[in-house]
């Protein structure tokens, strides 16, 4: 495995390279840059790495910026001594978020999801990328939904799907909650609901949810893989999405 560090505080680069050696011997570290001029200028002219330590803030900026002149396709783990960037980070191709001073046992687990990550991408290359190219020969020229007719006391209103911040799955009954925390019941199933909507604005998560896009106010890494969502508005149900699932989430936040 191929790695590069971008780090612009020496010893902190010195120590997780100390790490990705203690990790394993046979990993090659290709570089350590600096600033985000140096990073951009590397990455157009290398071939992209396997895996990539970004710190976030460097001494040129904010390493965001990166992926603004370069299109990295390779996964990212960041690393900062803050933590107000965590959701940004997860709507690139991060697959963990590391907070300094990085502990030993946390580089371990950000290896092993970059493991889980690796197999579940090899996964998707046979079954989920077909799937996507079969649903959009079918959805081309597809009109989506853009209105639900609801029930609202004896009246019957308008839900626009702009309104909308995601449908929820409550015993066997779905419901619309929209973004100023209004529920209302619909007759489709969320099965069927994936059908109407614009995959580019919704996404089923798991069982229970579709969100819009712009709902997702937080986002955690979760046990063995998988995410860990807060809406907004909140919803006092759980939100996990599957190791499996989650490239793809990532993927469809970062359109």
């Amino acid at each position: 495995m191929k790695i590069v560090i971008v780090e612009d505080e020496a010893l902190a680069a010195q120590k997780l390279e100390q790490m990705i050696k203690r990790y394993d011997e046979s990993l090659e570290i290709l570089t350590k840059l600096s600033s985000v001029e140096s990073a951009v200028k590397w990455f157009k002219e290398n071939e992209n790495p396997d895996l990539v330590f970004l710190d976030i803030h460097l001494s040129d900026g904010i390493s965001f910026d990166i992926f603004n002149q370069v299109k990295l396709r390779c996964p990212v783990v960041f690393t900062t001594a803050y933590d107000e960037y965590a959701l940004k980070a997860f709507q690139l191709q991060s697959i963990d978020y590391l907070l300094k001073p990085i502990r030993y046992n946390k580089f371990e687990e950000a290896m092993g999801k970059l493991k889980e990550y690796t197999t579940s991408m090899r996964q998707l290359e046979d079954t989920d990328k077909l799937d996507k190219l079969i649903n959009l020969l079918g959805r081309k020229g597809q009109e989506y939904k853009s209105r639900f007719l609801v029930k609202a006391g004896s009246k019957i209103k308008t839900i626009k799907i702009e309104e909308i911040a995601y449908f929820i799955s409550e015993d066997k009954v779905v419901f619309i909650i929209t973004h100023d925390k209004k529920k209302y019941s619909v007759n489709h199933s969320l099965d069927t609901l994936e059908e109407m909507l614009d995959p580019k604005i919704f996404f089923r998560v798991n069982r229970q949810f579709i969100i819009h896009i712009d709902s997702p106010q937080n986002i955690y890494p979760y046990f063995k893989g998988r995410l860990k969502l807060d809406l907004n508005p909140p919803s006092d149900t759980e939100i996990v999405i599957s190791s499996n699932k989650a490239p793809l989430f990532k993927e469809w936040l970062d359109q």
